[in-house]
């Protein structure tokens, strides 16, 4: 089988999150920027010149651009990197929409380009997401993980990924 792309579109928090975080490291290296004039601390200046471009330079490479489907995995398709999810022992794929709601972030990022990291939640329990619109999330359940991925047809992907599951076991 050919590889099915699909996109990884941006929710509307997402976008905002954002543009906010975005914004606000602007306006800290922008600060930086205008304390060189000043008689402010160099540790201070350094400071607030280089966190603004530390926290944008790490999570740049881990945004969430899209997801190829192939016969034996999935791709998660990164900025700076790939990620693969085999198909091979995945035990089920299901949309699921509130999938993401009302969970807490544990290690990584909440909106800064994408929503990547480990979170938990009472429904999925601890889970990987790999995301950009919690709206279209589809679950991947392997024996000892969960993963949460959101492509832009979440319908087309579960069928799909549903029919290479069973040719993988077979």
């Amino acid at each position: 089988m050919q590889p099915i792309e699909f996109a990884a579109p941006w929710s509307r928090k997402l976008k905002i999150a954002s543009a906010l975080s975005v914004a606000i490291l602007g306006v800290v290296f922008c600060s930086g920027l205008l304390s060189l004039r000043s008689n402010a601390p160099w540790f201070a200046t350094v400071v607030l010149l280089i966190v603004p471009v530390i926290v944008a330079a790490t999570a740049l490479p881990f945004m969430v651009r899209g997801y190829v489907l192939t016969d034996v995995e999935v791709i998660v398709r990164r900025f700076g990197f790939t990620t693969h999810l085999p198909l091979a022992g995945l035990k089920s794929v299901t949309g699921d929409n509130d999938a993401m709601r009302s969970s807490l972030r544990l290690f990584g990022n909440g909106g800064l380009f994408s929503f990547t990291g480990e979170f938990w939640n009472r429904r999925l329990g601890r889970y990987r997401a790999l995301a950009t619109d919690p709206d279209r999330a589809v679950v991947l359940k392997y024996p000892k993980r969960t993963i949460v991925i959101t492509p832009h047809d979440p319908q087309h992907f579960i069928v799909r990924a549903r029919t290479l599951m069973k040719h993988v076991m077979s």
